[in-house]
């Protein structure tokens, strides 16, 4: 379909394919979640392992009847979705792609490419860095009266959101690639709004780490440095122009 006959299209026929790009999307992750639960043991002992390694590992424990039930599908399901990122980043590019100019459609690919990985540096930073020192903060501010016994839904609650929450901030420079590409950024704009971006950063932090400070400390930093590297992202792409 060339960019004449996307033009032409009618509005439910855009609906229609948007439906079908969703059903496609939505069927991805599923695969991807059955996937992962085929191993959903070995990726719970992976998530479980940054408790072993602090000085006094807290006891995990399951608080409902179907407590376990529920962490296993709902482990298996990010999984899903995680496995099925270049998927549905391609479902996305296909849409808008026939919108797109030829020399827009030849970056389609290498942007897929690097916003995935962008993700996955997110989340080992957050499994390396962020996740084993806020540990180490909570289970230090313990007491020898006080048993570290968390609940296990808690717990995966708070390492997948920092997972997938890092993921999502190390795609900053992609989407500062794409805003800057289509002339809604430039270098001078983001540098005129440092200050007020570093305040955003700080409430952006704040809503996707814990309510503590050292989370929120250990998300700041990278994502100022992230956007430090953002404004050389827009500048790359002004200098191309």
């Amino acid at each position: 379909m060339n960019t004449y006959e996307s033009s032409q299209m009618s509005f439910l026929e855009h609906l229609e394919e948007l439906r079908w790009r969703l059903i496609k999307s939505i069927v991805t992750v599923l695969l991807g979640g059955a996937i992962s639960f085929l191993f959903i043991d070995e990726i719970l002992q992976f998530l479980i392992s940054p408790i072993k390694d602090l000085s006094t590992p807290p006891d995990l424990q399951v608080l409902k009847v179907q407590g376990m039930f529920m962490i296993k599908w709902g482990v298996a399901l990010l999984g899903g979705v995680v496995l099925a990122i270049p998927v549905l980043t391609y479902q996305l590019t296909k849409f808008i792609g026939p919108g797109l100019h030829n020399n827009e459609k030849k970056i389609m690919f290498p942007l897929v490419f690097f916003s995935y990985l962008a993700f996955l540096i997110g989340v080992v930073f957050a499994f390396v860095v962020l996740i084993p020192y806020s540990l180490n903060f909570f289970t230090s501010m313990g007491m020898v009266e006080v048993n570290n016994n968390f609940s296990i839904n808690y717990y995966f609650s708070f390492i997948t959101m920092l997972l997938l929450g890092s993921g999502v901030i190390f795609e900053l420079p992609i989407i500062v690639f794409i805003l800057s590409s289509m002339g809604i950024l430039t270098p001078a704009f983001m540098r005129h709004y440092r200050r007020h971006a570093i305040v955003f950063i700080l409430i952006l932090s704040a809503f996707i780490t814990p309510p503590d400070p050292i989370s929120l400390i250990f998300m700041s930093i990278p994502l100022a440095i992230l956007y430090e590297i953002s404004i050389g992202v827009s500048w790359m792409v002004k200098k191309d122009k």
